[in-house]
């Protein structure tokens, strides 16, 4: 994909919820929110102060009530279902803290998951999905499937298939939460080494210890972004990768 300014951009942003008669929720109240190539952010807050809406917008898995969000400088607000499917699955890589792996798949399936939802040929990606699998240290695991794997195996696997397709930014909700300590913190090196390599991270947690590893710390309360805090800078924009060529990081 080309360079762009920024990764995303948001512009007054509300979210508001119906809930019958006269009753609303205002989940997001004006958010605006500038997040640049190469950059490494937070998302805190605590229950209900609309970090996790906030996330699902920016993962393209709902819309704005009000307000322009831009992914790569595409405007997605208002794109109809299928374009804006078709921009979160080219623009976006997803780690969850559940994993959301395929049982009956193997870990080279699931890494390929993202592929066939773009309508790709996988055959012509081995390669590549054989890579982000090295690089994520399963290559001697290609064949297991998820229940055949330790959490931290589990979440490499989520981490690999997050990159197959080269996304423009990873959206990581709580990666850690269901992982021992140790294991966690292999885990956030990984994702530390994606972004050294160039990736745009954004993290939701509610860790201050892990939100310390990123460049600045958005702290949401009552639908707005209340404060931020930078821990250091951020690096200027990557320069873009040639066609076809893997993520720094694989």
């Amino acid at each position: 994909m080309p360079a762009v300014e920024s990764i995303l951009r948001l512009e007054g942003i509300e979210k508001r919820y119906d809930l019958g008669g006269e009753a609303e929720v205002r989940a997001l109240r004006g958010v605006d929110l500038i997040v640049n190539p190469g950059s490494y952010v937070a998302i805190m807050g605590p229950s209900g102060s609309g970090k996790s809406t906030l996330l699902n917008l920016l993962g393209c898995l709902d819309r704005p009530t009000s307000g322009r969000y831009f992914l790569g400088g595409l405007d997605v607000s208002g794109m109809p279902d299928d374009a804006l499917s078709e921009a979160r699955g080219e623009r976006i890589g997803f780690i969850f803290q559940s994993y959301n792996l395929i049982a009956q798949l193997t870990v080279m399936e699931n890494i390929q998951v993202p592929l066939l939802y773009q309508g790709k040929d996988v055959r012509l990606h081995h390669d590549r999905c054989l890579q982000l699998a090295q690089a994520v240290g399963l290559e001697n695991r290609l064949h297991h499937r998820p229940s055949q794997l330790s959490g931290g195996q589990q979440q490499r696997v989520a981490i690999a298939r997050s990159l197959v397709n080269d996304p423009l930014l990873i959206l990581a909700d709580e990666p850690t939460g269901n992982l021992d300590s140790r294991t966690g913190l292999e885990v956030l090196e990984l994702i530390d080494k994606l972004n050294a390599g160039g990736k745009t991270i954004v993290l939701v947690t509610h860790d201050e210890r892990i939100a310390t590893r990123a460049h600045r710390v958005i702290h949401m309360r009552d639908g707005l972004i209340e404060r931020e805090v930078v821990n250091r800078a951020e690096p200027s924009a990557p320069p873009p990768q040639a066609e076809g060529q893997p993520s720094p990081s694989a």
